[in-house]
């Protein structure tokens, strides 16, 4: 069960309380009335948890490459490794094209600040009983430059 509709539900038997000992309605009505309000309070009511955590982080970013990953890791659990230092906007784990199976490496990017936190910290890092090897990522053009 979700934690919202518990809220909801509690907020509803409240006010389905309230309803009922003070305008002398009868408990079924006291009760709709009760979910009606705490819906619609609950409805307009602004969510500072979950809208920060799927908007994209805006201001200074870092791409950093992540290397000797578990080759069974998913974004997700990467992403939430990451997240513990800053906000992470995507992560790219590299697939084998003919085979689709993880290479073992793959890149986060994430707020600057939470990026030389997390390259600090975990940068030989065990993860999964693989020990990460985490550095700023190149980017393609001076590789090209490079060459």
């Amino acid at each position: 069960m979700q934690k919202s509709f518990v809220i909801v539900l509690i907020a509803a038997l409240l006010g389905a309380f309230v309803f009922y000992q003070f305008s002398g309605t009868p408990s079924s009505v006291a009760f709709i009335a009760g979910v009606v309000v705490a819906t619609l309070i609950f409805t307009f009511m602004p969510t500072s948890g979950s809208s920060s955590s799927d908007e994209p982080y805006v201001g200074p970013t870092m791409t950093l490459y992540v290397g000797n990953l578990p080759y069974r890791v998913h974004e997700g659990e990467v992403k939430a490794l990451f997240g513990e230092y800053g906000p992470v906007n995507s992560v790219r784990l590299v697939r084998d094209r003919k085979t689709g199976r993880r290479k073992g490496f793959g890149f986060v990017e994430m707020s600057e600040a939470g990026a030389q936190k997390a390259m600090s910290k975990l940068n030989d890092y065990s993860f999964q009983e693989r020990t990460l090897k985490v550095r700023e990522a190149k980017s393609q053009e001076s590789d090209s430059e490079n060459s």
